[in-house]
């Protein structure tokens, strides 16, 4: 039996995909419910924008699909079988699988958002929504985490961009707009880069990631399928990663993105996940920097657009829920 937590409605609003696929506001939908052990349900106070938030229901139509990632909120409701000291009223963040297929009311753009309890963080209490929120910025956690792991960190961004990037603890910071920024990156390193995150995955990008990889060759990942382009070295290893795969599940999308549920990986997510609560708690990382939009739901579909036309750069949008 659930842990019982405060009196819950039986109905909510989402984002979601309508009939034609495109994102809508839906009304009067059925609030998700826990029906797998170790699960919590949540209740949702911001959201953040993310590029998979608009390319997921333009690349996976499916009608009826709850969308969004990221989500920050209260637990208001425990499954049994729960893995770890959480209770009804922990500030918690995290991600959910918006727009998937196999589980159309999985998606953070809605009141109230179902998740597996491994899978999210507890937040300081002296942290405000819109701060818990804004904690996703890919780019940036990869820099603060990859300091923690001994690693040198280098990033390439906009040049207004540059000094926020450093703040996060980038070794140096090269702009993608400049002509030369590979061959910058190459005198920089010394020839010698060897791993690449490409968190856009253009054709622009992936030919920039590895020009910039050193004469050894090394190993590029990509946060989604990289575009085929000409003069691709055969000594750099292209792979691609989908963040649901921590999950343990299978990822039942079409285009090359079909994975079988990978225990290996669930595995790694766990441990990963535990590190980050570590560096949490210890205040060694913080969230990407953000700015706080109006609108509620209305105003998550005019940021998606505002994303969908390259018109925010730098900074997350959050929107209260």
């Amino acid at each position: 039996m659930a842990v019982p937590g405060p009196q819950l409605p039986t109905h909510q609003t989402v984002i979601r995909q309508q009939q034609d696929c495109t994102l809508g506001i839906s009304k009067n939908v059925p609030l998700p419910s826990l029906q797998e052990p170790n699960t919590i349900l949540i209740k949702t106070h911001a959201v953040p924008l993310n590029p998979c938030d608009w390319k997921m229901p333009a690349r996976f139509p499916c009608p009826l699909a709850t969308d969004g990632c990221d989500f920050a909120g209260t637990i208001v409701q425990l499954s049994p079988g729960i893995t770890r000291p959480l209770k009804i009223g922990d500030r918690v963040v995290g991600a959910v699988h918006g727009s998937n297929p196999a589980r159309k009311e999985d998606g953070a753009f809605a009141e109230y958002v179902v998740t597996c309890a491994d899978f999210v963080f507890v937040v300081p209490e002296s942290w405000e929504w819109e701060k818990a929120a804004a904690f996703g910025g890919i780019g940036i956690a990869t820099v603060g985490v990859g300091l923690w792991a001994g690693l040198i960190p280098i990033a390439t961004c906009s040049r207004r961009s540059s000094e926020m990037v450093k703040s996060f603890g980038a070794e140096e910071v090269f702009d993608y707009n400049d002509p030369n920024c590979a061959a910058d990156i190459r005198a920089y390193t010394k020839n010698s880069l060897k791993y690449v995150l490409d968190c856009i995955a253009t054709s622009s990008t992936i030919k920039l990631c590895y020009a910039a990889i050193g004469r050894l060759g090394g190993k590029y990942t990509a946060l989604e399928m990289p575009p085929l382009a000409a003069g691709l070295r055969q000594n750099i290893k292209l792979d691609r990663i989908l963040g649901m795969m921590v999950l343990g599940k299978e990822i039942e999308l079409s285009e090359g993105y079909h994975r079988p549920a990978d225990p290996e990986c669930h595995a790694f997510g766990l441990k990963w996940y535990k590190l980050v609560q570590e560096l949490i708690d210890e205040g060694k990382l913080r969230p990407h920097p953000y700015k706080v939009m109006d609108g509620g739901f209305e105003g998550i579909l005019e940021g998606l657009d505002l994303l969908r036309e390259g018109k925010n750069q730098g900074t997350k949008l959050v929107y209260f829920l």
